[in-house]
């Protein structure tokens, strides 16, 4: 997708219904347009159709440049491909593409892969594209073979460039009609009283999207940053520097809301409705599990990271993770929080990040995931004060939501969650103590000194800030927002932006820590979708981690008490999880068909479908709510007399039956 937030889409129509005049308006104010010709030259005696074609170069600004493909059809596909991020191009349109692709002149040829090759060009092209395409059959079928070829070659064209596309719109009359819209609005808007009039984001297309589904939307002033190619780690910048980026889309991480944009920014508040995953694709990834032919018992507890990718990317054979992002906050916080922490300790550990060494940079490296060290506000003595200002809490987390957009338009497929803040602990530990109601003493993990000797002096001066916080705040509201204000401050009130902002474009995070933990107990009041793409491999032996992680339904998928720092745990297992996924998506099922037995579900090796053959020969089926086990029958009276042992009876297989 485009990296400044353009999405790929597909307008179409019937004749004279608007549709070209509606695809030209999208891109308008692209500083220049490839307007790709697909149609043959027509009769020249054809004035009609001279004048039709005149019409449409009249539209055209000076700037646009025109490219034809008429000569040979399958060079639209390369033409997309070869697009690049700065680029806009303009296809009109598919119905003259499918033309020239039955001309006899370019037979023998295999329409089929032809049209495939040009949906993969349309779903990698990293330009902004929009295609014009008539829509077929809503008349009747064709009484010629022409006419018949015709419409199925153009309907399975349309089909296939709209599963392609991020948007696609059906112009009826001159009007536009969403049938997948780029965006969806289902947070609650706030009253836009007072916000500056304009046009809505994105341009002609945001306006027409926004008007399609009735949106509120007002562009900010500030500009759109440049993308960082994902290969590399970004520069770390601060919340005021980076702008509202516009929507775009990813092959794993299509866009699926827009939240209210205000001269302030984006508006995140309490009841958000962000996507959930898909509720069935999980299981039945987990189930396929089952027919696969692997020698012993399988996955393990590890089925639930195929049961959660699968959720997560929408299909029941998930693919492991490529794309991978390791953000590492960086946010002090003062005070009794960060006792037994060394002077400059959490900075020189984010510089040694963002140089390429250390721990965690080490393991990126190996497990080619880009690094990036996001600096977060410092927060102040929460003992005392509160930790942030409240504007400052919007702040942080707009910037982590748009942290999680620019990774969905980057293309990137998991966000690994880390932090290395002096006091970050202990002020999850109080979020977590304010939402979940446990006792500080037991979330908060021994301190350590950076020679390896516990420091139970700096643990209690930790236990004692935290408990003064929460006697400072005893009567104030426990909001998301106000707990970010008194106790979380700056790295977790980043960390929920990003929660939240990767849950609405449906991309999943693997968290690390007491941070990322604290940062899902908050976003559970905003919006309680987040929690169910949230992952995490190993508690650490942390029992901030271990509470928070069974407060939001979490179950750790190993144990292995790694201690490397936050982001590091994660990407020590990430090699294993990422195996478990491979191994999901290759093997091959049984040969057997994934039972015991022909037709036989149950071991039983009888092959009567779920039936369960006793011992009397009688065949009955569980759905009867038959027991497996039944208790002897007496013989006569007394409490010890019973049947005589009945000799076993050898089953169909050589089991014994009964």
């Amino acid at each position: 997708m485009s990296i400044d937030g353009w999405n790929t889409v597909l307008v179409l129509g019937g004749i004279r219904s608007g549709k070209s005049e509606f695809a030209e308006s999208l891109v308008a104010d692209a500083p220049t347009v490839r307007y790709v010709a697909t149609s043959a030259a027509g009769d020249p005696e054809d004035a009609e159709w001279a004048d039709r074609l005149a019409a449409h170069r009249s539209r055209r600004p000076e700037s646009w440049t025109v490219e034809e493909t008429a000569d040979e059809p399958r060079r639209l596909a390369d033409v997309v491909a070869s697009a690049g991020p700065n680029d806009t191009l303009l296809v009109d349109d598919l119905g003259g593409w499918v033309t020239v692709l039955l001309d006899p002149a370019h037979q023998p040829a295999d329409d089929t892969a032809t049209i495939a090759e040009l949906a993969t060009a349309i779903r990698d092209c990293p330009a902004r594209l929009v295609l014009v395409s008539p829509e077929v059959g809503l008349s009747l079928v064709p009484t010629t073979p022409l006419g018949r070829a015709f419409t199925d070659a153009l309907g399975a064209a349309n089909r296939a460039v709209a599963d392609a596309c991020d948007a696609v719109v059906l112009v009826v009359a001159g009007q536009a009609c969403w049938l997948k819209p780029p965006v969806t609005v289902t947070a609650a808007l706030p009253s836009l009283a007072g916000a500056p009039a304009g046009p809505a984001a994105n341009g002609p297309m945001g306006a027409a999207v926004g008007a399609a589904v009735g949106a509120a939307v007002v562009r900010p002033d500030t500009p759109t940053p440049t993308a960082t190619p994902s290969a590399s780690p970004a520069p770390s910048v601060t919340p005021g520097q980076v702008a509202v980026p516009e929507q775009a889309a990813a092959p794993w991480a299509a866009p699926t809301m827009a939240l209210p944009v205000v001269a302030t920014g984006l508006v995140i508040q309490a009841g958000m409705e962000l996507p959930m995953p898909d509720e069935y694709a999980g299981p039945q990834a987990v189930e396929r599990l089952a027919t696969l032919d692997v020698p012993g018992a399988g996955l393990g507890v590890l089925e639930q990271v195929v049961g959660f990718a699968a959720a997560t990317q929408g299909t029941a054979t998930p693919r492991p993770w490529g794309n991978v992002r390791v953000l590492l906050l960086h946010g002090d916080h003062a005070g009794g929080a960060a006792a037994g922490s060394g002077a400059g300790e959490s900075a020189r550990r984010a510089a040694q990040a963002r140089a390429g060494q250390g721990v965690l940079a080490r393991l990126a490296a190996e497990n080619g995931a880009s690094l990036r060290v996001v600096h977060a506000p410092e927060a102040r003595p929460m003992e005392d004060v509160p930790a942030l200002d409240h504007e400052t809490v919007e702040d942080a987390l707009r910037y982590g939501w748009r942290l999680a957009e620019e990774a969905a338009d980057e293309g990137v497929h998991l966000l690994v969650l880390g932090a290395c803040g002096a006091g970050a602990e202990a002020a999850a530990a109080a979020v977590l103590v304010a939402t979940a109601g446990a006792e500080p003493p037991a979330v908060l993990g021994r301190v350590t000194t950076e020679h390896g000797e516990i420091d139970d002096a700096a643990w209690m001066r930790r236990c004692a800030a935290v408990r003064d916080a929460l006697h400072r705040t005893r009567r104030a509201p426990r909001d998301a927002k106000d707990v970010l204000a008194e106790l979380g401050g700056g790295d977790i009130a980043v960390a929920t932006g990003v929660l939240l902002g990767a849950t609405a474009r449906r991309m999943p995070v693997l968290l690390d820590g007491p941070v990322g933990l604290a940062a899902g107990l908050v976003s559970r009041d905003l919006a309680g979708q987040a929690r169910h793409w949230c992952l995490l491999a190993d508690s650490g032996g942390h029992p901030a981690v271990r509470l928070a992680a069974d407060v939001l339904g979490l179950t750790p998928l190993l144990d292995l008490r790694l201690d490397l720092g936050e982001g590091a745990n994660a990407l020590a297992a990430l090699p294993l999880l990422r195996s478990v996924l491979s191994l999901a998506a290759a093997l091959p099922a049984r040969p057997d068909g994934g039972t015991d037995g022909a037709g036989d579900s149950d071991g039983d090796g009888a092959g009567d479908g779920g039936a369960h053959r006793n011992g009397d020969g009688a065949d009955r089926d569980h759905d009867e709510g038959e027991p497996d086990f039944r208790e002897p029958e007496p013989d006569g009276p007394g409490p010890a007399s019973t049947r005589p042992a009945e000799p076993a009876v050898p089953g169909p297989t050589g089991r014994h039956a009964g």
